[in-house]
């Protein structure tokens, strides 16, 4: 059985307070609104929704219990759709669509709906707590250090400098600006409103499009202090990588991904529940899967992700027309064009989460909804889109335009 996706939404990433759009905005708020246009635009009987899955990174306070179902319930869909929430880290909008798409393949649902939500504001990164930094068993097997040390250690193992980092931010910032400029974005856009109906959000609010290398040199490194003085993780990375003399601490704030809010919304299904509605598929799911990658570094499993992807779908290199990978930090991506041998020109056309920011648990969904906006776009045929995942994972789907 195919699995077609038939609409995706998002709403802006935006900031949260003290001085952010979406300071008032509780993260059901956010799911809502991205539940309520999938259905207004594509005007289904939630009824006939087998299930709604949302990712969530930080499943506590104002996210906690299932925001899925309340979310649900809150958006007015019927009582008999049910909810989950789900977490694969930074991934987690992503294998959340995954998740739809697989089961409309079994049978198990004949429409759904996958996506994600997170508001960083309100819920901030690392709430949720957790074994990995503080059971000292889990850390020492794992050789746990933050994602931004592991970042660090991938431009310092693969030989990106702080202007090779910094150059990949100044671009995302441009192609981000000029994909907003020309509309790019405006088919899957759904403005974040109060609760009169009053707009308080419509565009990506983290974006910094004059950014230059002269403004990005003057910003310090921020993973330095935490690698070399206490708790002194540097320690920990060349115990790992016992080959690098030191680590070069070379990202910041301008090259790393932006803490904002948002959520996203992927509509998927079978031929028959689009028939119904009248729904054109505007793409189709080739093949997904997961893998896991080595927990220190913890973001080099997207290029054993596209391998494996590949493989599955029976597709080489050269049969990909659009490249989609988060921009958690520069080198991430730096290094993945590096070992997939691939030209900036093929990935990340219209900028990334470095320039509009990673809301954790929605970027996935919204990085799929972007490929398909652009292959819809520029006429193109596939598109790879995969995210790396703290811990050590990677999660990927390859689609076909429709």
């Amino acid at each position: 059985m195919e699995a077609f996706i038939y609409d995706a939404v998002r709403t802006p990433r935006g900031r949260g307070k003290p001085d952010g759009s979406l300071h008032e905005v509780t993260p059901v708020q956010l799911a809502v609104q991205v539940l309520q246009a999938v259905r207004e635009r594509n005007a289904i009987d939630t009824a006939d929704v087998d299930d709604v899955i949302l990712g969530c990174v930080a499943p506590v306070g104002e996210q906690g219990t299932d925001i899925a179902r309340l979310a649900v319930l809150t958006a007015g869909f019927a009582e008999t759709v049910p909810g989950v929430q789900i977490n694969r880290f930074c991934a987690s909008g992503l294998e959340a669509s995954n998740m739809a798409l697989a089961k409309v393949i079994s049978g198990e649902a004949e429409l759904a709906i996958g996506g994600g939500v997170e508001s960083m504001s309100r819920v901030p990164m690392g709430a949720d707590g957790g074994a990995w930094a503080s059971d000292p068993n889990v850390a020492y097997s794992t050789y746990f250090a933050p994602q931004g040390i592991g970042a660090d250690v991938i431009a310092t193992k693969f030989g990106f400098s702080r202007d090779d980092v910094d150059a990949y931010a100044v671009e995302s910032q441009k192609r981000a600006a000029h994909a907003w400029s020309e509309g790019r974005f405006r088919k899957s856009i759904v403005p974040v409103k109060d609760v009169i109906g009053q707009t308080l959000l419509d565009h990506d609010e983290h974006m910094r499009p004059e950014t230059t290398m002269q403004s990005l040199a003057s910003l310090k490194a921020s993973f330095t202090a935490m690698g070399e003085e206490m708790p002194g993780f540097d320690t920990i990375a060349l115990l790992r990588y016992p080959d690098l003399e030191k680590v070069n601490h070379v990202h910041h704030a301008g090259n790393s991904s932006g803490i904002v809010d948002g959520a996203a919304a992927v509509l998927v299904g079978n031929k028959a529940m689009g028939e119904k509605y009248g729904l054109k598929p505007r793409a189709r799911m080739k093949a997904m899967a997961s893998v896991g990658s080595e927990p220190m570094i913890m973001l080099t499993g997207p290029e054993s992700i596209a391998d494996k992807l590949l493989k599955k779908a029976g597709m080489s290199k050269g049969d990909i027309d659009l490249w989609e990978l988060n921009e958690a930090f520069a080198s991430v991506v730096l290094r993945y064009m590096q070992a997939m041998n691939l030209d900036h020109s093929q990935i990340n056309v219209n900028g990334g989460a470095i320039a509009m920011g990673h809301p954790l648990g929605a970027t996935g969904a919204m990085v799929l909804g972007t490929a398909l906006d652009e292959l819809e776009r520029s006429g193109k045929g596939t598109a790879l889109i995969n995210l790396c995942v703290g811990a050590g994972m990677g999660t990927g789907i390859i689609i076909e335009r429709v």
